[in-house]
């Protein structure tokens, strides 16, 4: 009688292991962000942009300004290499989301800034009415997910 319960017990404990040891987002900070607010002094000197210990992943790189979503991991995780992030966002101007995806490349920190930028966003005064951040494996499983709380609303 025993052994199956320690078995079970020993089960869970290595499933709850595993789960911890992977990517886990702590925060995402949506909001506007000029073209200004990315300008470094040591962009002057060598035209190079700056992101500092962060990753800034653009759906247009050739435009800084947009609407970010500043994500956050848990201490001691990262995206995998090869990994990608996969945002889902519905804005006030149509209720069929719109799905942008941002490849994970390099020493990935605990930090990146996904931006919907130059038309991919309208404008700094719009905002979205609902979105969805996964962070997806090379293979394509789900590493982490989280959801705003009209997402999870049902359809009426």
């Amino acid at each position: 009688f025993m052994r199956p319960v320690f078995l079970f017990l020993a089960l869970v404990v290595a499933s709850t292991a595993l789960r911890a040891a992977g990517p886990e987002f702590v925060r995402v900070w949506p909001g506007w962000r000029p073209a200004e607010s990315f300008d470094r002094i040591s962009e002057y000197f060598d035209g190079q942009e700056n992101t500092g210990k962060n990753s800034v992943l653009r759906t247009q790189p050739a435009s800084r300004a947009g609407y970010y979503f500043l994500v956050r991991l848990k201490k001691g995780t990262t995206a995998p290499e090869g990994s990608k992030f996969v945002l889902t966002v519905i804005g006030p101007d149509a209720p069929e989301p719109k799905v942008f995806t941002f490849p994970v490349t390099g020493a990935p920190p605990r930090v990146f800034e996904l931006g919907l930028t130059g038309s991919d966003w309208p404008n700094r005064e719009t905002h979205p009415v609902a979105g969805k951040l996964e962070l997806l494996s090379a293979e394509g499983a789900s590493l982490a997910e989280t959801q705003s709380f009209l997402w999870a609303m049902p359809a009426k």
